[in-house]
C-alpha cells in the first residue's frame, strides 16, 4: 500500500502437470505434489497478503471490472449483485478509490466519484474500509464481502439509489417562442405551474434529484427515504422549453381588461384550430375560474339548446315561436327576466332577446337524454379534454321533469367555465367541435378529443344566423358595437342561491377570433362580461 501494489510472486515450474517446489533451503531435494493435492492457507494473513487482497479488488472495482472485483471477495455472488446493482442505480463514476494503510486485516480507503445522472453531475466522496479474510476451502486471501465496502452506511439488504426531488423546471413560452413572464402576465401563474407539472421531462427539463440509500425492504418509490439516508442532492434541475399556443397581445388585452374588474375570467380560442390564444382571470388567489371553473353557464348553454331544436326541427328562426311571460314544467315555473314576453314572435326574436320561456316550452317535446348527447356528441363536452393543463371540460348531466327544463337555460346541474364556452361558441360557428388546447398534441404525442359528429349543416346555418342577430341587434348588440363583419354572440345571467347579483356569462367571435367570459355577481351578462369580451376582441383586431 502506497508503493508497488503488486508484490514479485514465488517461483512456480509446472511439469507434467504437477508442481515442483523447494522443499528445503540447503537439502538440495525437491518434493512433487500435484496441484490438486494442495493444502489449503492456513494461519494468520500476512501484510503482502492483504495489501495484494485489497490492491486487486480496489483495481477491479475500479475499472468498472465486476466479474474480477467479485471473484475476489468471499461471496461472489452477492458481491456481483451489489456492484452491478451500485453501477446501474448509483450512477457513481468513474470511481478513485485510495487505499490507507492496513491495520491488522482492516484495510481504510477512501471512495472519489462523480455523480452523473440525467446531466445532472455533483461530486461525491465518503471513506469506508474493507476487510481481508481467507477464502473457506482454499485459504486464498479475499475481500470479506459486506455492503459497507460499497458504503458505511449501507445495511444488509439496502442499496443507493436516484429519487427525483421535485418536477422538472419548465421555461413557457409563447406560441413565437418568447418566454411567458408571470410578472407581465399574472394570470398565467397556474397555468406555468400546470405546465411544469406535466411537461418537465416532455419538455427536455431535468427535475432536482438526490442520491439516497434505501433500506432493506424499501422500495424506490417510497414516500421518503429514512432520516439521514440522503447522500447528495443536485437540488437545481434544468428548465425544459415548452411553446404554447397563447397568443402575448391577446393576452395582453386579455389580462388589462380583467384587471378593471373583480372576479372576471377570460379564455380566447382561435375557432378553425382549438389553440388556446389567452387566459385570464381578476383573482389574485391562484384560482383558476377560466380553465376549471364549474358554474351554471346560464342562457350560453341555449347554444346547445338551440342546436337540438334546430336539428330536430322544432324551432325555426323565422316562424312564429312562444314567448310568454312565465311557462311551467315539472312542477316548476320559469320566468323571463322582469317577465317580458314576446307576442307574435319567431324563434329569432327570442333567441336575440334570450327569452327562457322559449325553451321551457320545448321541454316536453325531447327525451331527457337528448340535451346530455347534443352538448357531447356535437359540442365535446364531458370527454376529458387533454388541454395541456388541468382543465374542466364541462358537464351537462341527464335530467328529467323539471330539471331537463332548467338545464336547457343553463341552470339546474349544468356546469361550465369560460374555455368550455369559449369552445361552444367556436363550434357554433365554424360547426365542427375542435378540442382546445394549451400546447400542441405532437410534445407529448397525445390524441386530441374530437367530437362524435357535427352539426347538420342547415341547423349549424340558422343557429349561426341567430347568434348574428344576437349580437347585432339582440341582448349582445350594446357590447358588439363597432366589431362588423363575422360576429355573433350570445349573453347569459345565472342565478345562484344565496347570491344577490346574478352570474354574467358572455360569448362571442370576431372571425377567426372566440372569447367568453364570466364576472361572477355581475349582473346581466350584456351589461358585465359582454364589454370585457368585446374590448378585449377589439384590441386584438386594432393590433393586426
Amino acid at each position: 500500500m502506497g508503493g508497488e501494489r503488486h508484490t514479485r510472486r514465488r517461483n512456480l515450474w509446472i511439469t507434467g502437470g504437477a508442481a515442483l517446489a523447494l522443499a528445503g533451503a540447503g537439502a538440495g531435494t525437491w518434493a512433487v505434489v500435484a496441484a490438486g493435492d494442495a493444502a489449503p492457507r492456513t494461519g494468520p494473513l500476512s501484510a503482502s497478503e492483504v495489501t495484494r487482497a485489497a490492491d486487486g479488488f480496489l483495481d477491479a472495482w475500479a475499472d468498472g471490472d465486476t466479474e474480477g472485483a467479485a471473484g475476489r471477495t468471499d461471496d461472489e455472488t452477492a458481491a456481483r449483485a451489489a456492484l452491478r446493482d451500485d453501477r446501474e442505480r448509483a450512477h457513481l463514476s468513474p470511481r478513485k478509490l485510495s487505499p490507507g494503510a492496513p491495520a491488522g486485516n482492516r484495510v481504510p480507503f477512501a471512495v472519489r466519484a462523480e455523480f452523473a445522472y440525467d446531466g445532472a453531475r455533483a461530486p461525491l466522496s465518503y471513506d469506508t474500509a474493507l476487510t481481508v479474510v481467507r477464502r473457506p476451502g482454499d485459504g486464498t486471501a479475499v475481500v470479506h464481502w459486506a455492503p459497507s465496502v460499497l458504503h458505511p452506511r449501507l445495511g444488509v439488504g439496502g442499496r443507493m439509489s436516484v429519487r427525483e426531488t421535485g418536477a422538472a423546471p419548465v421555461r413557457a413560452l409563447d406560441r413565437d417562442g418568447r418566454a411567458l413572464d408571470t410578472r407581465a402576465f399574472p394570470s398565467l401563474t397556474p397555468v406555468v405551474d400546470g405546465l411544469r407539472r406535466s411537461y418537465g421531462k416532455a419538455a427536455g427539463g431535468r427535475p432536482a434529484v438526490e442520491l439516497r440509500i434505501v433500506a432493506a425492504g424499501r422500495a424506490d418509490g417510497d414516500a421518503e427515504p429514512p432520516a439521514g439516508q440522503a447522500l447528495l442532492s443536485v437540488d437545481e434541475g434544468a428548465p425544459g422549453r415548452l411553446r404554447t399556443t397563447i397568443d402575448p397581445a391577446v393576452q395582453q388585452a386579455a389580462e388589462r381588461e380583467v384587471a378593471l374588474r373583480a372576479d372576471a375570467s377570460i379564455v380566447v380560442l382561435r375557432p378553425s384550430t382549438g389553440e388556446i390564444l389567452a387566459v385570464a382571470n381578476s383573482r389574485g388567489s391562484g384560482r383558476d375560474t377560466a380553465l376549471e371553473g364549474r358554474l351554471a353557464p346560464g342562457s350560453t348553454m341555449k347554444m346547445i339548446t338551440a342546436s337540438l331544436l334546430l336539428e330536430k326541427k322544432l324551432a325555426d328562426p323565422d316562424k312564429p315561436h312562444p314567448c310568454p311571460k312565465n311557462a311551467s314544467y315539472g312542477g316548476w315555473t320559469f320566468h323571463n327576466v322582469d317577465d317580458f314576453d314576446i307576442a307574435g314572435g319567431t324563434f329569432r326574436s327570442s333567441f336575440a332577446a334570450s327569452c327562457n320561456t322559449a325553451f321551457i316550452t320545448q321541454a316536453g317535446k325531447i327525451a331527457d337524454d337528448d340535451l346530455a348527447r347534443q352538448a357531447r356528441e356535437v359540442f365535446g363536452i364531458g370527454e376529458r379534454w387533454s388541454v395541456g393543463v388541468d382543465a374542466f371540460d364541462g358537464s351537462v348531466p341527464v335530467e328529467h321533469a323539471a330539471s331537463k327544463a332548467a338545464s336547457m337555460i343553463g341552470q339546474g346541474e349544468v356546469r361550465m367555465n369560460p374555455l368550455t364556452m369559449a369552445s361552444v361558441v367556436s363550434t357554433a360557428r365554424t360547426g365542427r367541435f375542435r378540442q382546445p388546447y394549451l400546447v400542441a398534441p405532437s410534445v407529448d404525442h397525445r390524441t386530441l378529443v374530437a367530437a362524435k359528429r357535427t352539426l347538420e349543416p342547415g341547423a349549424h346555418r340558422q343557429l349561426r344566423e341567430l347568434l348574428h342577430t344576437t349580437a347585432t341587434s339582440g341582448s349582445a348588440a350594446g357590447s358588439m358595437a363597432g366589431l362588423t363583419g363575422d360576429t355573433g354572440a350570445k349573453t347569459g345571467s345565472a342565478e345562484v342561491i344565496g347570491q344577490k347579483e346574478p352570474n354574467g356569462w358572455f360569448a362571442a367571435w370576431h372571425g377567426d377570433l372566440a372569447a367568453a367570459a364570466v364576472m361572477q355577481r355581475g349582473g346581466r351578462g350584456g351589461e358585465s362580461s359582454g364589454p370585457l369580451v368585446a374590448a378585449v376582441l377589439r384590441a386584438v383586431d386594432r393590433s393586426r
